[in-house]
């Protein structure tokens, strides 16, 4: 929350025939995290990688690796994330039947195995969701699209939710990354980021960019003087 600025690419937008090319390239080109994106099917229509995955991009990756569980079962499936390698997880909001137990069971996991704690929103969830235990976490993940393919376009008033994730934060006191996923580009960054956001998951922008680096430099540069302004603001 208005920390320093921090890019993402998610792989699901890389060259999957390519993709020990395409990590090395996001880490020579100056991303921070690499973030992937675990869809099962049902949780969302789309369906990508999973555990062996993992394990395999954890061998050759030289940069944290931030799993974005969009799967229907979380807590059956967070020990073998655990285990794979994550530095952080995520896990939505609305994969939970009994999110105010199911929630903080899953932080406990994740925490207990030393690892990063995140909960997503999809774009319709209201924010207030998060005061239980906002707390207890070391990232929110804003969806600025409907979860489920890359390439999505921004939508319209994300910001004024992260905006929200900052409010709540402040009235009780604590402190969290803020991550943002969907349509981020350099057209886009500025507004989020001014609003909170520290962290921007790039997709196409970044994977279909003729310069790689160029695009995450622009998005750095803008995010982190919008970031300056929002927080002066404060």
């Amino acid at each position: 929350m208005y920390g320093k600025i921090k890019i993402a690419p998610s792989i699901l937008s890389a060259n999957f025939m390519k993709m020990g090319e395409d990590i090395a390239m996001i880490e020579r080109c100056g991303a921070d995290i690499i973030h992937v994106d675990v869809m099962d099917g049902h949780f969302v229509p789309n369906l990508t990688m999973g555990v062996p995955f993992l394990k395999d991009l954890n061998k050759i990756a030289k940069l944290p690796v931030d799993v974005h569980l969009m799967i229907s079962n979380p807590l059956e499936e967070l020990p073998w994330f655990i285990a794979a390698g994550a530095w952080g997880i995520t896990v939505h909001y609305e994969a939970f039947d009994d999110p105010a137990t199911g929630i903080h069971e899953a932080i406990g996991l994740i925490h207990a195995a030393g690892i990063r704690a995140c909960v997503s929103l999809k774009p319709d969830t209201p924010v207030e969701v998060l005061r239980p235990f906002i707390a207890d976490l070391d990232m929110v993940l804003m969806m600025s699209v409907y979860p489920g393919f890359s390439g999505q376009s921004y939508i319209e008033g994300t910001e004024n939710r992260v905006a929200e994730v900052v409010a709540l934060c402040d009235e009780l006191g604590c402190d969290v990354d803020i991550q943002v996923d969907g349509g981020i580009k350099a057209s886009t960054v500025e507004r989020v980021a001014r609003a909170g956001a520290d962290i921007f998951v790039m997709g196409s922008a970044c994977f279909t960019a003729a310069d790689p680096a160029a695009a995450m430099a622009e998005v750095r540069e803008l995010g982190s003087a919008a970031g300056a302004e929002g927080a002066g603001r404060r």
